[in-house]
């Protein structure tokens, strides 16, 4: 049996990496620093989205460029689309962005999931992010978080028994329900609710504390590796 026999899965990255094409270069002079911080990527989201994707048999789409370019979890009319890098750009500047990175990548994820639908098959959706463990000066206190929306059956079902099991596989871990950000909050999960039905399409989101990416190889394959084992029984029932 395939791992993903009764779910048709697909996993992406929205936040895989804060690389700044040759083209854009001149925007980030001096910005090195908040590159490499949690404003520029999710540090460690690629690794883990990509030994799912080896270890469930599912494709795989991964962001090219840094969210400080254009930000491809969040819709097009929302402010913080483009950052202070690229806010002040000139309106066809920005729509060059907006053709050139933002719409190609959503609509490969799109495109996946209507040629599925098409073929009578439904999509489970994940989307792999990591967090900050200190943001505004306050502490999150757990390592785990599912987003979902609590009003689709399907996803408050999944994601209920996909905390149960990453508590049983990591069980110092602490894993929260729609933490750090509501499920239901702008992000290209919830886009893409509103474009296919709960029965065609199921969106859950993994946010996963940096604090273990930065503590070595060895913890963040821990926790890869915990997360794996909880999401093979869900997709294989």
């Amino acid at each position: 049996m395939e791992p993903n026999s009764r779910h048709n899965l697909i996993i992406s990255c929205e936040h895989a990496c804060n690389h700044v094409p040759d083209q854009y270069q001149h925007l980030f002079m001096g910005a090195g620093e908040v590159l490499e911080s949690h404003r520029g990527w999710d540090p460690g989201s690629a690794e883990m989205a990509k030994k799912l994707s080896d270890s469930l048999n599912a494709p795989l789409f991964c962001c090219s460029f840094t969210r400080l370019l254009i930000e491809p979890n969040r819709s097009p009319e929302h402010s913080q689309l483009f950052s202070e890098f690229t806010n002040s750009l000139p309106n066809a500047e920005k729509e060059n962005l907006m053709n050139t990175f933002y719409l190609p990548y959503r609509n490969r994820v799109d495109d996946r999931i209507r040629t599925l639908n098409q073929m009578g098959k439904s999509v489970l959706h994940l989307s792999i992010h990591t967090f900050t463990p200190m943001l505004h000066g306050k502490l999150r206190d757990f390592e785990i978080g599912v987003l979902y929306d609590p009003s689709r059956r399907q996803e408050k079902e999944f994601s209920r028994l996909l905390k149960k099991n990453i508590m049983d596989n990591l069980p110092d871990l602490r894993v929260k329900m729609n933490q750090p950000y509501k499920g239901t909050d702008d992000g290209f999960t919830t886009y893409l609710r509103n474009e296919f039905e709960p029965e065609l399409y199921s969106g859950i989101e993994l946010e996963v504390n940096q604090k273990f990416y930065f503590e070595g190889v060895d913890m963040w394959n821990k926790v890869s590796t915990g997360i794996l084992k909880s999401l093979k029984p869900l997709l294989e029932a």
